[in-house]
Parts: C-alpha cells; structure tokens; sequence
C-alpha cells in the first residue's frame, strides 16, 4: 500500500495542542499516526476518490475500543475537507460538499471544538445524523462524502423525540451521499433503538460497492495482553485471575470511598481522572442532583451541560460526579474508577456474573423492543456493552467497586 503523500502528512503532523491531557489533544487530526492508521487512512482516501461518482459507495472501519478510530476518522475528515476547500481544480476531491456525523452530543461538542482551531474545518461541518437527514431531505440537497462515527449510535428505529421520522438513519444516509465512511464497533451497542450487530450491517453491504478495513492496534489501554484479556473477560462476565502489569494500575476495594479517595489524589497527580458507574442507580432529566450511595460514599451523578463548552470528561468540576457511559464514551481518561451497581452480581453456580436488566435504571436503553430477537437476552448484552465502555477508559490504571457483596469478595479474591 502507497505511504501519504507528503502533503497528507503535513496535515496529520502539525503540533500538538500543549496540553496533551486535553479530549482536543487526544483527537486532533494533527496527532502522529501508527503505520496501521497512516494506511488506513490512505486506503480511505483512495476509495473515496474512485467511488466519487457512484452512489452509495460505503466503507466500514471496524475496531475495539482504544484502537483509534475516531482520530483516524478526524484525520481523513481533514484532509478531505483541505483538499475540498483548495485551489486545485485537478484535485477529485476539489469543491466535494462533505459531512461528519456523531449521535453523541459530547462527542460533537468535541468535534465542534477541535474544528474551531483548524484551517479547513468548520464547525457547520459537523452535525448530529438526523439533523443532517432532515436538513437535505428539506432543502432536496446531497452530499458527496459522509463520515460517521460511534455508527454503532445509529438509530434502527423511528424516534420521535429526536425528530426522525425514518426507518433507520444509516439507511437515509447511503441514500443522501456518494461516499459513507463508517465507524462501526457492535460492542458499544446500549440502546434497542440503535440495537446493531454485524448481521445487520452485513444487509447494508449487500448489492452496494463495500469495504471494510479493520484497525487492531490498543493505543488507549497502557498494559499488556494479560490485562487486556482479562477486562474483555470481564466484560463478557467472565472471572479470570487478575494479572499483574507495572505499567497498569489494577486494583479491587472493598470501600468504595477509599477508592474516591485514590482516585481523587490520582487526578491530583496527573489529571484526567474520572469515576464512572453502570447505569444501576436512579436518575432523571429534572435539573435535580441524584446521588449514588455506597456505604460512606455519597455522590452525585453527572449534571447535564449542554451549554457548556467542555466535554464532561474535561469539565474540572466533574471529578466531584459520578459518570454515566453517556457522558464518557468515546473518551480517554488517564484513571478510571468504575462502580459496578445492582444489575451485576454474583453466580455462585458458573463462577460467572450475573446480569439481573431489572436492576438497570436505564428505562431508555429497552424502549422499542418491537422487531428485537431474544429481548431479555438482548437486554443483558447491552448492560455488558456499556460495562464494556467504562472499563476500557482508562489509559494508566482501573479502580474497581462491586455493590453486590459476593462479587467484590470475588473480585478481591481472583
């Protein structure tokens, strides 16, 4: 595969924003690419340039979390974006009208931040999907390439809350762009109205121009191939013996203020330290604060900002909350601590945990079971995907808490 251009890499290369523990930083297409990201990102470029004039054309970059998908995807956009704005008339991508889509707000706050320090990009550049869906339906526009992050986030169901009228958003999209560029992780599926799997997809790929590109390198976690195997295990419900890594800071409490405490004095060191909960203890847009309790610990969950300018993850405030996998997904933190609530405890009969979606105060993520195969299977799949987000967070280390008795023992215990 042909390397970037040297012009290409100018514009992945510039510096860095100085602070490095910024969310801006961590995605700013001006970060330094691994040879498997620097590929990939000319083999989307290729495809985008040759399949220009077809219709519908789509390209899936698949990948766990941690393995750069949303700076590669911010990289691209870049580029597309420079090239489409340049004087160069013999360029393909020259004049092409383009999109970066996100269903995350956090993360669009993100995106809408980094493109105000960046020549090419614009904040109108970035939109929520059905934002962009309706606007070109209205106006009876299309665009030419579309990127869409968190695709997993896609709604497959109408939804009128948030104004989509439509079946399924990825649908509209192929239909109103030449060129869709997808991130698409079917392990960070939390809701039954985005309720994707890889089959699904797969009928989106049939009779259309596809490819599909895969990235595998883990560039969040900082340990490892033991402790990365052992949090996917866990995150499977499996109990492994917990390994040991210099690099990475594993621990279990038995006190869930003690872990505050270290945790709090970790972000006092380093920055960029959050604590997360499973979605397991009440919670309601009323602008009241809802506390989560356990034993002496007293804290509040994450107080919704949308004003503000900073991401949740980056507010210096919220190390005073606990936060939802709404509010860190898709971000990097230097140390996670994560309560694991009520819905998960302990079966003493498989060694394993045990998923109880009663327990899981997340009403919103199982409304629109209609059309949903095995639905109280499909509900304990997607408690395991958002536990799977929040113990993939942090880079240096991960404190952990268990609210049912029997697993902290036998976390404590591994």
């Amino acid at each position: 595969m042909s390397r970037l251009t040297d012009q290409q890499s100018e514009f992945i290369r510039e510096a860095l924003p100085s602070d490095a523990n910024t969310a801006t930083s961590k995605l700013s297409p001006c970060r330094s690419l691994s040879k498997e990201q620097s590929t990939l990102v000319q083999e989307v470029l290729t495809f985008c340039s040759e399949h220009l004039h077809d219709r519908s054309a789509l390209l899936v970059i698949e990948g766990a979390a941690g393995t750069g998908k949303s700076v590669v995807l911010n990289a691209i956009f870049n580029i597309i974006q420079t090239r489409a704005r340049s004087k160069n008339s013999a360029d393909p991508l020259n004049g092409t009208r383009n999109a970066l889509l996100v269903n995350h707000p956090e993360m669009l706050k993100l995106y809408r931040n980094i493109a105000a320090d960046m020549p090419a990009l614009k904040k109108a550049d970035f939109e929520r999907p059905t934002t962009f869906i309706n606007r070109h339906h209205k106006a009876e526009t299309k665009a030419d390439i579309v990127l869409v992050d968190e695709a997993h986030l896609l709604l497959t169901r109408p939804d009128r809350y948030n104004h989509f009228k439509q079946q399924n958003h990825l649908e509209e999209i192929l239909d109103l762009a030449r060129v869709v560029i997808i991130v698409f992780d079917p392990s960070q599926v939390l809701k039954f109205k985005s309720h994707w799997s890889s089959a699904l997809l797969d009928q989106f790929c049939q009779g259309r121009l596809t490819r599909t590109l895969h990235l595998t390198t883990q560039f969040r976690i900082e340990a490892g191939p033991a402790i990365r195997h052992w949090l996917d295990a866990l995150a499977k419900g499996h109990l492994l013996p917990r390994p040991r890594d210099q690099k990475f800071d594993l621990r279990v409490y038995d006190d869930c203020a003690k872990l505050y405490e270290d945790l709090q004095a970790r972000n006092q060191e380093v920055g960029l330290c959050r604590l997360l909960s499973t979605y397991d203890y009440p919670y309601r847009l009323d602008g009241k604060d809802h506390f989560i309790e356990e034993g002496d610990f007293r804290l509040r969950w994450d107080r919704s900002k949308p004003e503000g300018k900073l991401p949740w993850a980056e507010r210096p405030d919220t190390i005073d909350e606990v936060g939802s996998v709404y509010t860190i997904q898709g971000f990097d933190l230097n140390y996670a601590g994560v309560i694991l609530g009520p819905s998960l405890s302990y079966d003493t009969t498989t060694d394993r945990i045990r998923v109880d979606p009663s327990r899981y105060e997340d009403s919103a993520a199982f409304q629109g079971r209609e059309g949903i195969a095995a639905p109280d299977k499909a509900k304990q799949h997607i408690i395991l995907n958002a536990l799977n987000v929040l113990l993939t967070r942090g880079m240096k280390g991960l404190y952990l808490y268990a609210h049912d008795p029997a697993l902290r023992k036998r976390l404590l215990d591994n």
